[in-house]
């Protein structure tokens, strides 16, 4: 039987100089690069933070099957990584690019600090830039920047769904029509959207509000927003808390929500009543990514301790349909995960949003337990499967 920490609020709430840093936020302050100039990254090289690139044609022959994308927050590209070989080139789309989302026809979707940016994975180009409809300020860098975080498509390839944080406040669902590439209707949720997910059918949309303890149930349909509260261990500590949602995954079999904390207690929420479970969990560690197989196999993201004294390391939880779980341990922080088409290897981004990221990717064989680093892009958060 799993044992819950009682959690030690001095240890797990920002104190108010702290704050005042970073902006009354729960997760500490990092550090972005800037868009600055225009140019071209070779093949097998990575762009420095503060770099921009236009288009890196692909190397003869490749993208080859099996390949990655991931975005760089600590620059304005996403890069194509060859899980052996490491990255295989960049292209630029926007100031500090957060999530991605893929469709059908090899088109990504690329949640920046500027629009969303829509990228051809075959030629390898930006096609688009897609202006927000939200008001988030200036265009900066670093964890608490405006603009898009979460993203998704919905099932049919004709909605994109992008999570807008509005500095100081809280944030917005934005909704885009592939076709014309153009925002179509804004939804207000929570604050600091960090992850948005849709139901299979396409039915809802979720936003994981980080900030504000809660997910924003959106119908497709009448796009109007209902709140559900996630906080298995309270609201105490307000902004300043650690215990806050920040990745969901939308379980195959029923359509609940999973939203892991802290290696110890798995939220799994019912978006039509809004009730929550919570059932134990084992890494004892804090957690960010998360993301779920087609047989109901969640991956779940340790980003390391918050308290050194009574937490473990950075490391990756897979979790069964019945909870069983078996938990590899990574070197260094890690922000988010993908899985192979065959669902043997994991891919878990090395960007982190705290302090502490660095520029690659943890290759994970989920048989064997055998990981792997290799160099990739500048701080990857999102990665989607080519």
């Amino acid at each position: 039987m799993t044992k819950f920490r009682r959690a030690s609020r001095p240890t797990r709430v920002l104190v108010p100089a702290v704050l005042a840093v970073a902006a009354l936020a729960g997760c500490a302050q990092g550090a972005g690069g800037a868009a600055s100039a225009s140019g071209t990254v070779p093949a097998g090289a990575s762009p420095a933070a503060g770099s921009s690139v236009t288009v890196t044609p692909a190397p003869a022959g490749e993208p080859a099957p099996g390949s990655l994308l991931v975005a760089d927050f600590g620059s304005d590209t996403v890069t194509f990584v060859d899980p052996e070989r490491g990255a295989t080139g960049s292209v630029r789309v926007g100031t500090a690019p957060y999530g991605l989302a893929l469709g059908a026809d090899g088109r990504a979707w690329v949640a920046t600090a500027e629009g969303v940016a829509v990228v051809d994975t075959a030629t390898r180009r930006r096609l688009a830039l897609v202006p927000y409809e939200t008001d988030t300020g200036p265009v900066t860098t670093g964890e608490y920047r405006g603009g898009g975080m979460g993203i998704t498509l919905a099932p049919d390839g004709r909605r994109v769904y992008v999570g807008v944080n509005v500095p100081g406040g809280n944030g917005a669902l934005e909704v885009i029509d592939t076709a014309k590439l153009r925002v179509t209707d804004t939804v207000p949720v929570g604050r600091r959207p960090f992850d948005v997910d849709v139901s299979r059918d396409g039915a809802e949309v979720y936003t994981t509000n980080h900030d504000s303890f809660d997910v924003t149930v959106v119908p497709a349909g009448t796009l109007e927003p209902r709140r559900v509260e996630v906080a298995p261990y309270g609201t105490e500590g307000g902004l300043g808390s650690w215990l806050k949602p920040h990745y969901a995954a939308v379980r195959p079999s029923d359509g609940k929500l999973l939203l892991p904390f802290e290696g110890e207690r798995l939220a799994v929420v019912d978006p039509r009543t809004g009730r929550t479970t919570i059932e134990p969990m084992t890494a004892n560690t804090h957690q960010h990514g998360a993301t779920v197989t087609a047989d109901g196999t969640l991956l779940a993201v340790g980003t390391g301790p918050i308290d050194p004294d009574v937490d473990s390391g950075p490391s990756l939880t897979v979790r069964s349909p019945g909870g069983a779980e078996r938990v590899y341990p990574l070197e260094g922080p890690h922000e988010d995960v993908a899985v192979s088409e065959d669902g043997r290897t994991a891919y878990v981004t090395g960007g982190f949003t705290r302090d502490g990221s660095w520029d690659g990717l943890s290759v994970v064989d989920l048989g064997s337990g055998e990981t792997r680093r290799v160099a990739a892009g500048s701080r990857p958060l999102g990665i989607v499967v080519l």
